[in-house]
């Protein structure tokens, strides 16, 4: 792709669908390469609204508005960061010459839907996963669980970072569940997955980078999540050689499968020299925001690289780790004290995010540092995160 000036007739124009801090990372490297940026969310003001050139407030799902946005901005690129999309109007676009979607409009519509790409991944590519099932009923899913048996979880199909997700112990969690499951899916929808607990001795997100001189993998990202949601991550993951071959075996063959370019954080559970596929999705990952001291060229640049069709390098620059910061209550816009004390620590970094209301869950920053060994990376975010206090603006 031949890059031009934005703002111009020869701008090479990219909308982003949903506009996250993942999404705000992506557009400032799109920028770095003059490229005209457009941000879209279903609120105002979202953190890559207030770095792209033009933003617009929009119900993603519904397929007439996402039609007729992109019909009024004609973007070259569509790169969608978030599963609330009407991503079989997507696969309508696309076909219809529209706009190229990223990595293709049928990615989209599979890894959008656990169901899909677990159909894919299981019974297409053959890969090994966890026990499974789908359920449309709390009579299914209770059929489902007497089935696969406990511990087990419940996720929404259509879901993100751990949201109406429960652990089941006994019959007495299904019911539970299953109403959770319907509250907090980014669509509603009454149709869950079941899963079997693995025993896995941790969780990898293997990125995956699909460029225009092949597939490249960055080294493996460990990280820890409570509730599904990540709360800490660092890279590398040590592994058995055994495992990270079998590890990037499954990578490639799930990205091969789904195509396009673009970066993919494939998940995976690990134990020994045996590797699980859980998920992927075909953008940057949030456990990959350690990237951003990590590699080289982080997971955003990398993205933003092969969308483009640009050469791209993986390689490690030194051992890193991030530490989610949460806003610790619900509010509106907050302030941020003891920043100057979390960047006293060495070698670290901070991302405040500038989300414009604040949940106790809601992940309002980021801790960054690198050290001469994993564990010394993990130690200063860690250090990083505790400093910084979120207080009512």
């Amino acid at each position: 792709m031949i890059l031009g000036t934005p703002l111009s007739p020869a701008a090479v124009k990219v909308m982003l669908l949903g506009s996250g801090e993942l999404g705000k990372e992506v557009v400032i490297e799109l920028q770095r390469l003059g490229v005209e940026t457009i941000a879209v969310d279903r609120y105002a003001d979202a953190p890559a609204s207030q770095v792209a050139h033009r933003a617009h407030v929009i119900d993603m799902t519904d397929a007439k508005a996402l039609r007729a946005l992109v019909e009024r901005e004609r973007p070259h690129l569509i790169v969608p960061e978030i599963e609330a999309l009407a991503t079989d109007e997507l696969v309508r676009i696309e076909a219809d010459g529209l706009s190229t979607v990223i990595p293709t409009a049928r990615a989209a519509h599979i890894t959008m839907n656990r169901e899909r790409i677990r159909r894919l991944a299981a019974e297409e590519l053959g890969l090994p996963t966890s026990p499974y099932a789908f359920a449309s009923s709390l009579a299914e899913l209770q059929d489902a669980a007497a089935c696969i048996g406990f511990p087990s979880f419940v996720k929404p199909v259509m879901s993100s970072s751990g949201k109406g997700q429960s652990r089941l112990m006994s019959t007495d969690d299904v019911a539970p569940a299953w109403e959770k499951a319907l509250e907090a899916g980014r669509v509603r929808e009454a149709r869950v997955i079941l899963e079997g607990e693995v025993k896995f001795d941790f969780e990898i997100t293997q990125l995956t980078v699909r460029a225009a001189d092949g597939t490249h993998f960055c080294e493996p990202i460990g990280h820890v999540q409570v509730a599904g949601d990540y709360v800490e991550s660092w890279q590398p993951q040590a592994m058995s050689a055994a495992a990270r071959g079998k590890a990037r075996d499954m990578a490639a063959k799930v990205t091969g499968a789904l195509g396009g370019f673009g970066i993919f954080g494939v998940e995976l559970f690990v134990k020994d020299d045996d590797v699980w596929f859980s998920e992927v999705s075909p953008r940057p990952h949030d456990t990959g925001l350690v990237t951003l001291v990590s590699q080289m060229q982080s997971e955003f640049a990398l993205h933003a690289r092969a969308i483009l069709g640009l050469p791209v390098s993986a390689a490690l620059a030194a051992p890193g780790a991030s530490a989610v910061i949460y806003g610790g209550m619900d509010a509106g816009a907050l302030r941020f004290e003891g920043v100057a004390e979390a960047l006293r620590v060495p070698d670290s970094e901070l991302r405040l995010f500038g989300k414009p209301q604040s949940f106790t869950r809601r992940r309002m920053g980021v801790a960054l540092a690198r050290g001469a060994q994993v564990e010394d990376a993990r130690g200063r975010a860690k250090m990083v995160a505790d400093a910084v206090k979120p207080k009512p603006a």
